[in-house]
């Protein structure tokens, strides 16, 4: 792999972001409207209030996932290994060929620290180093939920616009100059999240399929996350074949002392 692909990679992972045993085997969910969860009125408030009820609630969570990442022309199979300890960190090691270790990073609501092992350097930024490349409203949580296909927390309040059709509720609005739009299904799961900032040159698009029971949880199997930040346009296509929730977990962390800052 590239230095400048997997430079690229480490980066991707940030602003948008397992090696294990085999998988288990997670059953397809047919996703059917939720009577249960469904709001007795129509009133903002109850449906809002329904769908936070429908979000994956966790402690820890484990995922191994097949990915494809495109930046511009160039692709790459990799497979990333995510572990969350919710609110606190996003652990992630990046795979590809041959099972062998490309980079490793620690993400917290504070700092992003990254290994490339391939070139035996480390990048130590604060978390709002992301801000040079995506928007402020951009934020752990965001990266978070995005990794589990929950609905970004901030884009449900009730100064956004519902329209309901169809068994499927599209809530929409303008939160500090970020444009957004969720589209959710009939069981008040996040189908797809927009976001957009058309005076930075920014968008955002996020499509979760193919949902799954995983720890009593359903969550997607699919999530296609696609990028652009003005003349620079990253795909990432995840396909978890191994998720686990509220397992404990280790996030290994630690620069070797002959690596160097990245420049």
């Amino acid at each position: 792999m590239k230095k400048s692909t997997l430079n690229r990679l480490l980066i991707a992972c940030c602003l948008l972001t397992m090696v294990s045993c085999a998988a288990k085997k997670h059953v397809l969910v047919t996703r059917k409207a939720d009577s249960a969860a469904k709001p007795v009125d129509n009133k903002k408030s109850s449906q809002l209030e329904a769908i936070r009820a429908k979000q994956v609630n966790f402690n820890t969570f484990a995922g191994k996932a097949k990915t494809k990442l495109s930046i511009g022309n160039n692709s790459n199979d990799v497979t990333l290994n995510i572990r969350i300890e919710r609110d606190k960190r996003i652990w992630v090691s990046i795979t590809a060929i041959l099972g062998v270790e490309a980079a490793r990073a620690l993400i917290t609501p504070d700092s992003i620290l990254l290994i490339n092992r391939l070139q035996g350097v480390y990048l130590r930024k604060p978390f709002s180093y992301v801000y040079k490349f995506a928007s402020p409203e951009v934020n752990y949580k965001t990266l978070e939920s995005l990794l589990i296909g929950n609905a970004i927390p901030e884009l449900l309040n009730e100064n956004a616009d519902f329209v309901n059709a169809d068994g499927t509720t599209a809530i929409s609005g303008n939160l500090h100059d970020l444009l957004y739009k969720l589209l959710i299904g009939a069981d008040l799961k996040v189908t797809q999240t927009n976001l957009s900032n058309e005076s930075q040159g920014q968008s955002l698009q996020v499509i979760n399929n193919s949902f799954i029971q995983a720890t009593n949880r359903v969550m997607p199997s699919q999530i296609d996350i696609a990028s652009v930040v003005k003349d620079k346009k990253i795909q990432l296509n995840l396909h978890y074949t191994k998720a686990d929730f509220d397992v404990q977990q280790e996030y290994p962390f630690s620069i070797p002392a002959s690596y160097e800052p990245a420049k």
